[in-house]
């Protein structure tokens, strides 16, 4: 039996309203005393400041800040809303918790009315913040007193958090599926039948290369390394990879695409045929397949050389690849696009409008080194960005990521943005109703030993996708996105990641939230 925080303490998180409803109005036998913080990390200090609070009245409300109102960091809070209210609700002294959807708890404090409003000491001293005046106004304009609880340490959470960051990666997963009603059972559900979804994929296909060498020495004349050849291992990358993990998961898979006259084309077009893609391979004589061959020397990429013509692609082969899009019944179609020339501000136009309708839309945009815009595959069902390609995507370099998120979700008016974080994990935002405590929510990387974390995005793309054509549900589609990925990442070079990878993924989490 797993360890459910929300089964035991879940009962004490409860909103404004019924808060009010609960205490009663003015004047009460029993006193309210309420506080508010953002308790990222719940420290001694916050402590000694809840177990005074609680000793000055009968009722001690705890109100918290909603994850999209904490400015502290770019990626603040570290501890999910969520589950900041549950580890407020396990404390005994602790009567009732709220998560305050405002970015100030005045109109709160208006609602409730609480007898007394407990701020810390630090709060007291040479004269009152702005903040704190606010407060104090509106707490006395119903006949209420503000105290300050005494204290003799300050403890600060980002200074804690900023030593040794907690791992919460567990309790967010645990209170996440719970709170969409999702279990371990239904993750294997859904993997069982993804089969037969047909799905079809049309970007730039990338051969990454990995040249292994031993380091020989320097020039003595120049700042030249010298390096000796041990082998070269060639995957195919990009679009290509996107559609191996989809048929490793057991969809129908075509995948369309432009490749050079070149050796790297018969190894992409063997590639992908043996692995059971319907390869539609345009053959462009004027640029090259594109390759990128990284220099690996003792576990490092010493350097990486590139292939490629990113030239847009000519009229006549956009007219093919539209043609492929519009004939093609499928359930879902994936643009996956690396600035390799087929997506561009002429292209993707076309491109879009000749999806069929009721096709489920997906795009992910990887221009980390060139120049491309995800916000440009507008009314897409799902986009998958990372994060340096979305603040680029809206000129933002200094929000945190739930406003960045927001800002990408509402430029490109897709339904699901799954935001990827590397290895903090991923950040979903599925509702233009930014203010809603459930229009985000976080999942971290379980990635048990990073290998070679190139190709994670593209697992998570095509699992996410095809969990979301199997249940629709944006949560679990999200987590077996963010456990694929995880599994890419312990591997060496572009692999496709099978059903059982991921199996064994959900596997080892439930053993874990088991605690073994």
């Amino acid at each position: 039996m797993l360890v459910s925080l929300t089964d035991r303490y879940r009962h004490k998180v409860k909103t404004p309203e019924e808060l009010r409803t609960i205490v009663g109005a003015r004047p009460r036998a029993r006193k309210v005393i309420m506080c508010h913080g953002v308790f990222d990390v719940v420290h001694p200090g916050h402590v000694r400041h809840l177990v005074y609070a609680k000793s000055k009245a009968d009722i001690l409300i705890a109100s918290l800040t909603a994850d999209q109102h904490i400015t502290k960091g770019v990626y603040r809070p570290h501890v999910p809303q969520d589950l900041r209210a549950l580890n407020l609700a396990a404390f005994e002294m602790v009567d009732y918790v709220l998560i305050d959807e405002r970015d100030k708890p005045l109109e709160n404090i208006r609602l409730i009315e609480p007898d007394y409003f407990a701020k810390g000491f630090e709060y007291g001293g040479n004269g009152l913040s702005a903040k704190t005046a606010e407060e104090l106004a509106v707490v006395q304009s119903y006949g209420g007193e503000l105290i300050f609880t005494p204290g003799d340490v300050v403890y600060s959470s980002s200074a804690l958090i900023r030593q040794d960051e907690p791992d919460v990666r567990h309790a967010n997963l645990q209170i996440l599926m719970e709170r969409n009603r999702i279990d371990f059972d239904m993750l294997r559900g859904v993997l069982n039948e993804m089969r037969g979804h047909r799905v079809h994929v049309v970007g730039d296909t990338i051969v990454d290369s990995y040249t292994y060498c031993t380091m020989i020495g320097g020039q003595t004349k120049t700042p030249t390394l010298s390096v000796a050849f041990e082998r070269r291992k060639d995957f195919v990358g990009g679009a290509g990879i996107v559609a191996k993990h989809l048929v490793a998961a057991g969809a129908e898979v075509a995948c369309s695409t432009v490749l050079g006259s070149d050796p790297l084309k018969d190894f992409v077009v063997e590639d992908l045929k043996s692995a059971g893609v319907e390869l539609n391979a345009i053959v462009d004589r004027t640029r090259p397949t594109v390759n990128k061959n990284a220099i690996v020397v003792g576990g490092y990429r010493l350097l990486k050389v590139d292939t490629l013509d990113n030239r847009s692609i000519s009229d006549d082969v956009l007219s093919k690849l539209r043609a492929n899009v519009r004939e093609r019944p499928v359930d879902a179609v994936v643009y996956a696009d690396f600035r390799h020339g087929i997506f561009n501000k002429r292209t993707i136009p076309k491109l879009i409008e000749v999806i069929p309708d009721g096709v489920y839309r997906v795009a992910d945009s990887q221009v980390a080194s060139r120049w491309g815009n995800i916000t440009e595959f507008t009314d897409f069902d799902l986009i998958t960005p990372n994060e340096r390609e979305a603040r680029f995507a809206v000129g933002d370099q200094d929000s945190g990521v739930r406003p960045l998120a927001s800002l990408v979700y509402d430029q490109a008016r897709c339904k699901l943005l799954i935001l990827k974080l590397g290895e903090r994990g991923v950040l979903a935002c599925r509702d233009k109703e930014h203010y809603s405590l459930d229009s985000y929510f976080v999942i971290d990387s379980f990635v048990d030993q990073v290998v070679d974390a190139v190709g994670a995005g593209d697992a998570l793309l095509a699992y996410a996708t095809l969990a979301m054509l199997t249940c629709k549900n944006d949560a679990a589609a999200t987590i077996l996105g963010t456990m694929a990925a995880s599994c890419e990442c312990e591997f060496d070079g572009n692999v496709p990641i099978t059903l059982d990878h991921v199996r064994a993924k959900i596997d080892t989490i439930e053993r874990e939230l088991s605690f073994g």
